[in-house]
């Protein structure tokens, strides 16, 4: 065994030598592995900008216009990363297979040991330069080969980040949509509530029903005006009235409790201009009586008519609700744009 040993060692120094020697001319080593490995060196996705909208005031439309942006941004990396990542597959084969075939040649070559030695020194030296230059071929293409894996790596977490991202867009997105659409839903409301004092039809003979006990309506000689302090109270029954009025609004109003669940019905015949939900109103129905006048019932638990419907005097509008404070109705009687009180318009 000791003489096994020291018959390598002069290999080992030649070997030695031929590493020195094949230094100055690292060109030799392993053709191509150079420029392989250049352009294998793995490069980090560029990081993406950040997902929050940004703080600068813009339109809703435009906000939802640049996270489209963002998400196709996000859909385009990810193609282009997936494409490289299957591309990256087959080259990683190849560069494994490359790997096998230089270890094999190198572990032949080592396992000559010292049969080069009966030829010469130069067939040892030339043996040596052999070997050495199969190592250094060998240690490039698994070089490359790790260089490969980790651009693979790389480009995992890429698509994993894009996935994550695209989630948190999307969520995004969707509570934007959602808050764009609960603005322009809003902004309907107000132009409709708004549109509801702006028209009116002309002089009526509607005829308001007393009493709400089933009797047989008296007519009126004149329209809603000639009817104050003898109009319909909204609510069958004893009801506890007290004034109010609603945010955004000079009132003044009232707001008459009764039970949840109770009928409300139009205090006088004419045409139904606004019934929806309405801000600080909550369910709210708006009654066209002629004349650019209007009673207002709002704070609704529902609404039995719709825009457009002619109503008769004591004709069921809804049910009375509560927002909060408890179940009760709000009444308003308007002229044109200016709410008047309603307490001796309802005989109060």
């Amino acid at each position: 065994m000791s003489r096994l040993s020291s018959s390598r060692s002069p290999l080992a120094a030649v070997v030695a030598l031929a590493a020195a020697v094949l230094s100055a001319g690292d060109g030799n080593a392993a053709p191509g592995a150079r420029d392989r490995d250049r352009d294998l060196v793995p490069v980090s996705p560029p990081a993406p900008p950040p997902l929050a909208v940004p703080s600068t005031p813009q339109s809703p439309a435009l906000a939802l216009a640049a996270l489209d942006r963002r998400i196709a941004d996000l859909d385009a990396e990810e193609e282009v990363s997936k494409r490289e990542l299957t591309e990256l597959g087959g080259k990683i084969a190849e560069a494994h297979a490359r790997s096998l075939a230089r270890g094999r040649a190198f572990y032949r070559l080592t396992r000559a040991g010292m049969l080069p030695v009966g030829g010469g020194f130069n067939e040892l030296v030339s043996h040596a330069l052999r070997v050495e230059r199969s190592r250094r071929s060998l240690a490039a293409e698994l070089t490359s080969e790790k260089k490969l894996r980790e651009r693979g790596v790389l480009l995992s977490h890429a698509l994993e980040r894009i996935a994550r991202d695209r989630v948190a867009l999307a969520s995004q997105r969707t509570a934007m949509d959602a808050a764009r659409l609960a603005v322009e839903d809003e902004a309907r409301r107000q132009q409709a509530f708004d549109r509801a004092f702006e028209m009116s039809s002309g002089s009526t003979e509607y005829v308001a029903v007393y009493g709400g006990n089933g009797a047989a309506p008296a007519a009126l000689p004149g329209g809603f005006a000639s009817s104050k302090g003898r109009l319909l109270f909204p609510l069958a029954g004893r009801s506890e009235v007290r004034p109010a009025k609603r945010e955004g609004t000079d009132g003044p109003g009232l707001e008459i409790k009764s039970a949840l669940g109770a009928p409300v019905r139009a205090v006088f015949g004419g045409r139904v201009a606004f019934a929806d939900r309405y801000g600080p109103y909550g369910r709210l129905v708006i009654v066209d009586h002629g004349d650019h006048y209007y009673t207002v019932s709002g704070n609704l638990a529902a609404m039995d008519v719709k825009v457009g419907d002619e109503v008769s005097a004591g004709e069921r509008l809804g049910t009375v609700g509560d927002e909060g404070r408890g179940p009760m109705l709000y009444f308003e009687i308007r002229h044109a744009t200016q709410t008047v009180a309603p307490g001796s318009w309802l005989g109060l």
